[in-house]
């Protein structure tokens, strides 16, 4: 008896990146289900799957699919060498950040639990639970910025997403920066400890450095203009079977929903 197809699960909220990586599935000759509900989660139970969607909806099919996610570590970007982020960075709570009497960039490290933005104070910070973690940094800004996804360290696909903090995305070969995100996109896996599969957020400053913006989920990155057999790679060694994660990934795996120190991370 033949083995089932691999599976790409995606979430019935159906995005752009979504639906090209269930085009680029269909080219590598995966099945594309939508998770619609416990029934699509019995039916797959027993089938290799990789995961694209948000991590609240992760938390809940997790254990049944036996998934092994990778995520960069909430104070991966604070721990970041200042040559990679050229700002301070620093990983707090929200309790600690609403305290703050200066302006600031604040973002959660991977979720989307409020808006990321400058705030005057941190009394302008959005509502959210006290312990919720939350990023500070400097407020720089950037001249244009770059989503890179990288698998072992490796630069797997890339696009500009964004030209003076206006959402403006084109393939990185059409980009006249091409050149310059690639060599620094080889400086990352030396200077950052990343899982075997991550998405990288770059970007070039006003006065011409380039900096680290942030790290993501590449099971729920946008992929953007980059090339979606590509990204597909990434997504499918960052969100697939647990027990083919590398022992050397292990660390980099997201909690089990319920674990210590675990919290859901987007709304359904």
């Amino acid at each position: 008896m033949s083995t089932p197809a691999p599976v790409l699960l995606i979430s019935a909220q159906r995005t752009s990146t979504a639906l090209l990586l269930a085009g680029a599935a269909a080219r590598r000759g995966l099945e594309t289900a939508v998770l619609t509900g416990p029934d699509t989660v019995r039916a797959l139970t027993g089938r290799a799957v990789h995961w694209y969607g948000g991590p609240h909806l992760a938390d809940r099919i997790t254990e049944p699919l036996h998934l092994g996610l990778l995520e960069p570590p909430d104070d991966w970007l604070a721990l970041l060498p200042r040559q990679l982020t050229l700002r301070t960075v620093k990983l707090m709570t929200h309790a600690e950040a609403s305290r703050l009497r200066h302006p600031f960039f604040a973002k959660p490290p991977s979720d989307k639990s409020f808006p990321p933005g400058v705030y005057t104070d941190g009394e302008r910070l959005p509502p959210a639970a006290p312990q919720t973690p939350v990023l500070v940094s400097g407020i720089v800004s950037f001249a244009a910025e770059y989503r890179l996804f990288l698998l072992d360290g490796a630069l797997a696909a890339a696009t500009r997403y964004a030209v003076h903090g206006r959402l403006d995305p084109a393939p990185l070969h059409e980009d006249p920066y091409a050149p310059a995100v690639r060599a620094f996109a080889a400086r990352l896996p030396g200077l950052a400890p990343l899982p075997g599969a991550a998405a990288v957020d770059v970007g070039l400053l006003n006065d011409g450095h380039w900096a680290v913006v942030e790290a993501n989920m590449p099971w729920f990155a946008h992929s953007y203009a980059a090339e979606p057999d590509d990204v597909l790679d990434v997504v499918r060694r960052a969100a697939g079977p647990y027990d083919r994660v590398p022992d050397g990934d292990r660390r980099f795996l997201r909690p089990a929903a319920g674990a210590p120190g675990h919290a859901p991370s987007d709304r359904p």
